[in-house]
């Protein structure tokens, strides 16, 4: 495994990276691979069928059925 050396942080970000690892329980050094893992690995775009899939349901197909206008109203059909 490959090691990375960080130059030139800005003090704050340090100490948000530090204080990101005190949350999660980890040191800040594998909070950083935490890190640079999702910003750089991060997972495929979804498919259109993964995503229909997905969607939950949100009643009956009836529910949605177009009502005929009586024919005495403006709105244009």
């Amino acid at each position: 495994m490959a090691k990375l050396l960080v130059r030139n942080v800005d003090d704050e970000v340090v100490k948000a990276l530090k204080a990101r690892a005190g949350l999660h329980g980890t040191s800040a050094e594998a909070e950083h691979r935490k890190i640079l893992e999702a910003a750089l690995l991060k997972p495929t775009k979804k498919s259109l069928a993964q995503v229909l899939k997905n969607i939950p349901e949100v009643g009956k197909d009836t529910d949605f059925d177009r009502k005929q206008d009586d024919g005495d109203s403006d709105v244009f059909t």
